[in-house]
């Protein structure tokens, strides 16, 4: 017997508001559920040899336990680390594969280079991380697809439109995140940290989603975060790849925009492609600058350090002629910023940019404010020589911004 999707019926009763009950009824007691997995167990002892079950999340099959409580979770066994996506050498070869029959203007190195920082980098076993790491094979397929149909040029959209976070779907997630009793939510550390740690959970009883391992484990069941080693006891989780990193800062603004207001995307389109295209920087940033006093709640704003320097990167992360690199993604502490350009794609780019943000609360002084300018120069400029920048600006003007913030005004904006 194989189920797949065991949990679809149940995450869409969990993301509407009044969802606790109507999921108990369905999960316990006598419910329909419930009575069809006891079916199921009384069934292997006649005519069910195997039964193979498949979701995303850990929630039902938790709550069913005593329906079905003969069953292995295999979901973060090593031995299965490799059985979802691709690896690299199984990339390779579909790459070479088509290259001897299709139009390609790129080697499979330079393939893999473009592709690598988008759809790489999954780990599903703690004990097999450090070895291979896996593709998203959905957006691989994707690519391949649309490389071969637009004979050898690079897709425009590193994102397949059918595979970005349904919001519909997890609102649970943005519900839950946003009524943490912490000083942050948890999106809101990972962006500040560049990691999250916790115990990653094979399963737990919905009214427990909030605890703040389940939260995680949810979160990294849903692709979000990948497992990158560990961190004081606990397992290390980050943000596996580009693809992801642009559904969560999406889902982070959402998380801010408690008035269901909608950036606007054509505004936002016209400053980005100003900043790629002629270098007109600065009305980019004051637009970032504006949006938190006109979408964000009192609550967001009093978060400070840590809401000025997500918002920017989510804000930044929305614009389609750069990849945001952080040089210290997955260390704490805010660091700057490199806009890399995709040149691959935008090959009339003119313009790419390093933005060192820095933070001073309300009450600081001017000479708190100039120390932090002074500070973000020598970095800014220390960034824009090493090597990563220097290789991937290729013939773009590198400009190196400086952004001030005290408390939410942005008191310096300016180029060195």
């Amino acid at each position: 017997l194989f189920i797949d999707e065991y949990d679809h019926f149940t995450n869409k009763i969990l993301s509407e508001p009044s969802c606790l009950e109507d999921y108990k009824s369905e999960t316990y007691g006598t419910s329909y559920l419930r009575s069809f997995f006891d079916t199921v167990k009384a069934g292997t002892d006649s005519t069910i040899k195997r039964c193979f079950v498949t979701g995303v999340s850990p929630v039902t099959m938790d709550d069913l336990t005593s329906g079905f409580n003969i069953g292995t979770n295999y979901s973060l066994s090593p031995e299965f680390n490799e059985m979802t996506g691709f690896n690299e050498e199984e990339v390779r070869a579909m790459l070479d594969y088509y290259a001897t029959t299709c139009q390609f203007h790129h080697s499979t190195d330079e393939l893999i280079e473009a592709m690598k920082p988008w759809y790489d980098n999954y780990c599903f076993a703690e004990q097999s991380y450090g070895g291979t790491t896996m593709y998203n094979s959905n957006m691989v397929l994707y690519f391949v697809d649309n490389y071969i149909r637009n004979r050898g040029y690079m897709p425009r959209n590193m994102v397949e439109e059918n595979i970005r976070v349904d919001y519909n779907k997890l609102r649970m997630l943005i519900r839950k995140d946003k009524e943490f009793t912490h000083d942050a939510s948890t999106i809101q550390t990972l962006v500040q940290q560049g990691y999250i740690t916790g115990e990653l959970k094979t399963g737990f009883p919905a009214e427990t989603i909030a605890e703040p391992d389940n939260f995680i484990s949810l979160l990294f069941y849903f692709g979000m975060l990948t497992i990158s080693g560990t961190k004081r006891g606990k397992t290390l989780l980050t943000i596996p790849n580009q693809v992801v990193r642009e559904q969560l800062y999406s889902y982070l603004l959402d998380t801010y925009n408690e008035a269901d207001l909608r950036f606007d995307n054509w505004e936002k389109g016209k400053l980005a492609s100003a900043m790629a295209y002629r270098g007109d920087w600065k009305a980019y940033f004051d637009y970032i600058a504006e949006c938190p006093h006109r979408y964000s709640s009192q609550r967001d704003k009093q978060k400070g350090e840590a809401y000025v320097h997500g918002f920017t990167l989510a804000m930044t992360a929305q614009n389609r002629f750069y990849r945001p690199i952080s040089e210290q993604e997955n260390q704490e502490g805010y660091a700057d910023i490199f806009m890399f350009p995709l040149l691959d794609i935008y090959k009339d780019m003119l313009h790419s940019y390093i933005i060192e943000l820095k933070y001073a609360k309300g009450k600081d002084s001017d000479e708190k404010v100039e120390q932090l300018r002074q500070e973000a120069i020598t970095q800014a400029n220390r960034y824009a020589a090493s090597e990563t920048v220097q290789k991937a600006i290729g013939t773009t003007t590198l400009h190196k911004i400086i952004v001030v913030y005290q408390g939410m005004k942005m008191v310096v904006c300016e180029e060195v």
